[in-house]
């Protein structure tokens, strides 16, 4: 019986190798490019927007940390074109595509099948690696106890057992193509329902498995690694021939698809790709344990950490959005209360002893009196800045560079920006600019500055850094508090 089934599902690869998976399809993307933004202007401006899809494998957050295939490779991308990264996180492929051209990222970072279809719209980088599609299918009840012949004979294994069944997958994907072309391949309509274009890539999976509908179709890793958090899934039957995975630049950015496709060839013959790639798609153990994490953005949770309360009670006196005091802990200690730096800084806000001490905190170690000692340090700086910088979004960078490097640092600086004429209460290239600078003895020489020689490019990196993890957070928790900071 098993090798008759083995037969079965040979003789349908067969058949689907036969016929083409050319889409000359209705795939209806909205746009073609918009803008002019290649290599030179990203470079110019220092960052790369990149498209990206919250799931288990290309990007998410666990423990406060941003990880996945996708965003790891994007940090070496970035890296390699000495930009930052800025990360837009979105669903559904016409809708990436959409901004994509409009300008709104400059590459899409989804595990995108390569289609003819497609390159009307997009320009491809060469493949990441070769994947093929499955069909997502629940167990029977009571499979535990079932022994696996039983199960096989109650699951589809051949396609053309599709002919007449409800299979549903996102607009404009890959997967509804592959369905479309499959029904012309076996002779008979499977039955085509559209997700919303906006849902993300895994939650037709977790429908599946929680009853709400019986099929759907999805790569196989990404298969594979859900099917180890919901044990009721099969994904087992193939649905098509080897297909490309790559990422997607706009067309008339010719610049950043060569550089993109040199950086991929040379990080390919390096460990690091495959270290990377092992990481997300063939470690289903570790996927298992982000996806099963409270305090993880690929389920439910809307928890970043075992002191998400203490930090929103801070939060509330600071008239801080909770999200951004996080992201702040998270660039301090990890969420680790029992962190110290190499300098003696210790604790969930990693202060330095007489700061604790004279902010509150006999004992650092105590996350209830580190927090409060942080709040009480953050509320000075922030009374110090509030005249000083009007604006608001402005002086929030003032205070959080404060935090970091001192109070005499960023006076220093800002007073060398009043002084060459610059604006001393606007951040970017203005006293960020003048920051940097006082590692040169021209500037930290110079008659206006009190606190002397910085290699302060550490502050300015840890205002973007806890600034771009701001935004990654408020796009991974919809439980958002909207106070203005004043």
């Amino acid at each position: 019986m098993l090798a008759d089934k083995r037969f079965i599902l040979a003789g349908s690869l067969v058949i689907l190798a036969c016929f083409s998976c050319d889409p000359s399809s209705d795939e209806d993307f909205a746009s073609l490019p918009e803008v002019e933004i290649d290599l030179p202007a990203i470079a110019k401006r220092g960052y790369i927007t990149a498209l990206v899809d919250n799931n288990s494998i290309s990007y998410f957050i666990y423990k406060g940390q941003a990880m996945g295939y996708e965003y790891e490779l994007l940090k070496l991308l970035a890296k390699q074109l000495h930009v930052r990264l800025k990360i837009k996180v979105t669903s559904g492929v016409e809708h990436a595509i959409d901004q994509l051209n409009k300008g709104q990222g400059d590459i899409i970072a989804f595990p995108l099948t390569i289609t003819k279809a497609r390159r009307n719209f997009v320009t491809f980088t060469n493949p990441h690696f070769n994947t093929y599609q499955v069909l997502v299918q629940r167990k029977p009840d009571g499979w535990e106890k079932l022994g696996p012949d039983v199960v096989n004979e109650k699951l589809i294994r051949n396609p053309v057992k599709l002919i007449g069944k409800d299979v549903y997958v996102i607009k404009g994907t890959s997967f509804e193509l592959r369905l479309k072309n499959l029904s012309e391949e076996i002779g008979g309509d499977i039955n085509v329902r559209l997700d919303t274009m906006t849902a993300e890539s895994e939650s037709v999976i977790k429908k599946v498995a929680n009853g709400e509908i019986d099929y759907t179709v999805a790569d196989h890793s990404m298969a594979q690694v859900n099917a180890a958090y919901y044990p009721n899934l099969d994904v087992n039957t193939v649905l098509s021939v080897p297909q490309q995975i790559a990422w997607a630049v706009r067309k008339n950015s010719p610049k950043l698809q060569h550089a993109v496709n040199g950086w991929l060839t040379s990080i390919k013959k390096e460990p690091t790709f495959m270290v990377i790639y092992n990481r997300y798609y063939k470690s289903p153990r570790t996927s298992l344990l982000h996806m099963k994490s409270d305090y993880s953005s690929i389920g439910d949770s809307e928890k970043l950490s075992p002191y998400d309360d203490l930090i929103r009670l801070g939060a509330t006196k600071l008239k801080w959005d909770w999200l951004l005091l996080a992201s702040l802990v998270y660039q301090e200690s990890k969420f680790d209360a029992d962190d110290e730096s190499w300098a003696g800084a210790r604790g969930l806000m990693q202060l330095m002893p007489e700061t604790a001490k004279r902010f509150g905190a006999s004992n650092p170690d105590d996350p209830e009196q580190s927090m409060k000692a942080g709040i009480n340090y953050l509320s000075y700086l922030n009374r110090y800045w509030y005249t000083r910088v009007p604006d608001s979004t402005e002086r929030i960078k003032f205070v959080l560079a404060s935090y970091n490097a001192g109070l005499s640092h960023i006076i220093d600086a800002m007073r060398l920006t009043q002084k060459n004429d610059h604006d001393p209460t606007v951040w970017k290239d203005n006293v960020e600019y003048y920051l940097r600078k006082k590692s040169e003895s021209k500037f930290y020489r110079d008659p206006v500055v009190k606190a002397g020689y910085c290699q302060c490019d550490e502050p300015v990196n840890y205002v973007n850094e806890v600034l771009e993890r701001y935004e990654q957070y408020k796009t991974h928790l919809s439980e958002v508090n909207s106070i203005s900071m004043k």
